[in-house]
């Protein structure tokens, strides 16, 4: 059996989430599989259409973590048949006691902490005790390596992803309708953070319409930086080259993918934020759709530069301009897409558990 302990774990959203849905789903065609997830709205319908076991425990977030960590330790103490602990985050693993083997999963910001601190050191002393620290990219691994976690410990596995299913015409016809026959088209899907870099986005796009009159760029998201996105568009006169969206459904998310040209996120390290891999590059691939990622943090692990997209400095605006209208040009995001759509099957969970199955054995 594996044992799973997460912090994040749907019905609730995020790419975390999604992450540990797919590893959880798809270990579970070669073993049983034991979940501990935190409660979250909706989780009784969601549990019912699951086929392996999930314990959910609630709770007031400063007490969670205590109790199911007591659960944990319970379980483990009656069933001897455990093969592997797996945990989405080294604070999952902190109080848990047990011989078993154990991996855990890091993702980049919540290892970023200066070196010798008290959260540093208080990583390291979950990280630098268990079996195998799982990076989600070679970025992640060389940050942990960097903050004292032993190198020979750490092995890189990207997130996976679902194979895409098909769009239906209706929603596609209604993704045509919101980009009003605009072209070319830009688009974003991410939460509305700072190291996302819209706003360097948005200001490469006053200039890109000059060149491109009838240019769109649509946001897909939600965040604390809404309000200011929203003011930097009005701002630069641009609401009729943006649009902003929120609350949709995932189709019609996946049917504004599918009829946009170039995906655009050119993140940045803001503070201790930053992307440790992004999954997002990954799914806008699976549909032909090329992008453009920053250099800071793990995007070159998902975007192979100049053959299934750009990466380029997120800091530097006239770069992040220059990238976006060198695949708009002579219509390159076309071969770019083609060669993304191909390397996004590298990623699919039928392919990535494999190398999680290398590491439990």
């Amino acid at each position: 059996m594996y044992l799973v302990i997460t912090r994040t774990y749907p019905p609730d959203l995020g790419g975390m989430q999604n992450l540990m849905w797919g590893l959880t789903k798809s270990l579970s065609k070669y073993n049983l599989v034991k979940v501990f997830a935190d409660s979250h709205e909706g989780f009784v319908d969601f549990d019912k259409k699951v086929s392996f076991s999930i314990e959910r425990v609630s709770g007031p977030k400063i007490l969670r973590k205590f109790r199911k960590s007591y659960l944990v330790n319970e379980f483990l103490k009656k069933n001897n048949k455990i093969d592997c602990i797996i945990a989405d985050h080294w604070k999952s693993l902190e109080l848990i006691k047990s011989n078993k083997k154990k991996i855990c999963l890091i993702h980049s910001k919540e290892i970023n902490h200066k070196k010798g601190s008290r959260l540093n050191s208080k990583v390291l002393n979950v990280l630098n005790k268990v079996d195998c620290v799982v990076a989600n990219s070679n970025f992640t691994k060389k940050l942990a390596s960097e903050m004292g976690v032993i190198p020979e410990k750490i092995t890189v596995i990207n997130p996976g992803v679902d194979p895409v299913k098909e769009i239906n015409k209706k929603t596609l016809d209604e993704a045509e309708k919101i980009l009003k026959n605009k072209y070319p088209r830009l688009i974003t899907v991410s939460r509305f953070d700072k190291r996302k870099n819209h706003e360097k986005v948005i200001m490469a796009l006053r200039n890109l319409k000059e060149i491109y009159p009838n240019i769109i760029y649509t946001c897909i998201g939600y965040g604390d930086e809404e309000l200011n996105i929203k003011k930097l568009v009005n701002e630069l006169k641009l609401s009729n080259q943006v649009i902003i969206l929120k609350n949709i459904s995932q189709d019609l998310k996946n049917a504004l993918v599918i009829k946009s040209n170039l995906f655009v996120m050119p993140s940045i390290i803001y503070k201790k934020s930053v992307e440790g891999f992004g999954i997002a590059y990954v799914e806008a691939a699976q549909h032909g759709i090329p992008s453009i990622g920053g250099k800071d943090g793990g995007a070159s692990d998902a975007i192979k530069d100049k053959e299934t997209g750009i990466i380029c400095d997120g800091n530097n605006l006239e770069e992040i301009y220059s990238s976006i209208d060198s695949v708009l040009k002579n219509n390159s995001y076309k071969e770019l897409g083609n060669k993304a759509k191909e390397y996004a099957k590298n990623f699919e969970w039928d392919k990535i558990v494999h190398q999680y199955l290398k590491i439990i054995s």
